[in-house]
């Protein structure tokens, strides 16, 4: 990196799953609206053809009069050539296909077990992790190898479970994952401020939080805009709109596969008394199975959606269309703000800015007492100069905790399933996760259901499988 008039050049950043048709595009309108950093983008992909197709995109992108960044894209034929020398690495990668993620998904329901995501908690996270965990060993020995120094963001699902990987095979790797689900909650927290005060919040980002929890089962256990306490005003809305609830992007939450009216968050805050602070697909998964996702008529009750697999299939095809016009330069990326934030992570940490934001990180420094220090949490941290400084949550409260610990307990069972293919500990996460157990208590049958999801998904397994 070179430093120069409060601007950083030759910035060297590899891109792992560079290949990516949707995040890839999002990674770039970042780069391209933000002049404060240049440098080279090394995609590599184990499909090719993908990453000399977003390199085209990226390359046309930074050529345009708009572009305020000066990037070159090129592709990396091995990890080796993409990581050495890299001052970034980015991780964003899709484990396997849909066809493993329709089985992850929909199997677990001729038990009566549904889910929403099917990407973090639950069966269909637990299959994801274990075709995803050996693929984050080989990542983390090559960082180790290539880029012992670099910062290692991920975008990766299952968050907690690909960041505790990367930690397990290189601790002393500078890794920690991203996720937007708060900044969801963020911009609920500004809508529902304004309808109830008529004021304006220009910026959510001035919406300011204490975070608490693990990914996509984070909690707000403070919220406040401008000294506003925003705990009172949001039980205000809830009061009133409860039944209705509220959608920052539609009046209707069947618009989208990925939208909800946020009554699970609502319902939860008059349960506990802090904010849940994910989007509700989410959220669902890690309750028990026996409340919001008891079947697909109580999920629509609560007014967010079932992701269906085939709807993720029929929209890889339309990004893969997306894609070729983009190459062809039928179709242009609009530069406008994505809402994420990791290119001012990536400032602060070159050093040009000090930036306050929620990261998945081991808890070595506790900053949630009552949970191990080997658990993936997610809370604030200050960014700075080569430096993530964790800030202090606090313990969780007991109900909330007796919510998450199960789950951080199957972090630690799949990932050791996965590291020695013993079937036993993946039974194990099954019929201790709130959501399947509810469903099924049988150990039996589950044993049968999870020799029939990892058959399903064996040409990504490792050969003990």
């Amino acid at each position: 990196m070179i430093y120069k008039n409060g601007k950083v050049s030759d910035l060297q950043i590899a891109y792992i799953g560079g290949g990516s048709r949707g995040w890839a595009w999002t990674f770039m309108t970042d780069l391209a609206m933000e002049e404060a950093l240049e440098g080279c983008i090394r995609l590599y992909d184990i499909d090719r053809p993908a990453a000399e197709a977003n390199m085209v995109i990226g390359n046309h992108l930074m050529a345009r009069d708009d572009a305020k960044g000066n990037w070159k894209f090129e592709v990396s034929d091995s990890l080796e050539s993409a990581l050495t020398g890299a001052d970034f690495v980015v991780i964003s990668i899709l484990p396997g296909t849909f066809d493993e993620m329709a089985s992850d998904v929909h199997l677990p329901e001729r038990v009566g077990c549904w889910q929403s995501v099917g990407d973090t908690a639950g069966p269909g996270g637990y299959l994801r992790a274990l075709r995803t965990i050996p693929m984050f060993v080989e990542i983390a020995r090559a960082i180790r190898d290539y880029s012992p120094d670099a910062w290692v963001i991920n975008y990766t699902n299952p968050m907690s479970l690909c960041v505790k990987t990367l930690y397990y095979v290189f601790p002393q790797i500078k890794a920690f994952g991203c996720c937007h689900e708060v900044f969801g909650t963020q911009q609920v927290l500004k809508c529902i401020y304004e309808a109830e005060t008529g004021d304006k919040i220009d910026d959510w980002h001035d919406v300011i939080v204490g975070v608490t929890g693990i990914n996509h089962f984070t909690w707000f256990t403070s919220a406040s805009y401008k000294g506003t306490d925003l705990f009172p005003v949001y039980r205000s809305f809830i009061d009133k709109h409860f039944d209705t609830g509220i959608n920052t992007k539609s009046d209707n939450w069947m618009n989208s596969v990925f939208e909800s009216m946020n009554r699970v968050k609502m319902d939860l805050f008059n349960r506990y008394g802090w904010i849940a602070a994910a989007g509700d697909r989410h959220l669902a998964e890690f309750m028990p199975g026996d409340e919001y996702l008891k079947d697909p008529e109580t999920a629509h009750s609560w007014q967010f959606s079932l992701t269906p697999v085939s709807w993720r299939k029929e929209d890889l095809q339309r990004r893969l269309a997306r894609s070729e016009r983009l190459r062809r330069g039928e179709e242009e990326i609009e530069l406008v703000s994505t809402g994420e934030e990791g290119i001012l992570l990536i400032k602060s940490l070159c050093g040009l800015t000090r930036f306050i934001s929620n990261v998945n990180i081991p808890n070595r420094a506790l900053q949630i007492p009552n949970l191990p220090a080997d658990a993936v949490v997610e809370t604030n941290a200050v960014f700075e100069r080569d430096h993530i400084y964790p800030i202090y949550a606090g313990p969780l409260k007991r109900e909330i905790y007796d919510l998450i610990l199960p789950h951080v307990e199957n972090h630690d069972r799949i990932l050791r399933a996965a590291l020695t293919c013993d079937k036993e500990l993946v039974v194990q996460a099954f019929l201790t996760d709130p959501n399947y157990s509810a469903k099924c208590t049988d150990r039996a049958v589950t044993e049968k259901l999870v020799d029939d999801m990892i058959a399903n998904t064996a040409a990504h397994l490792p050969a003990g499988w």
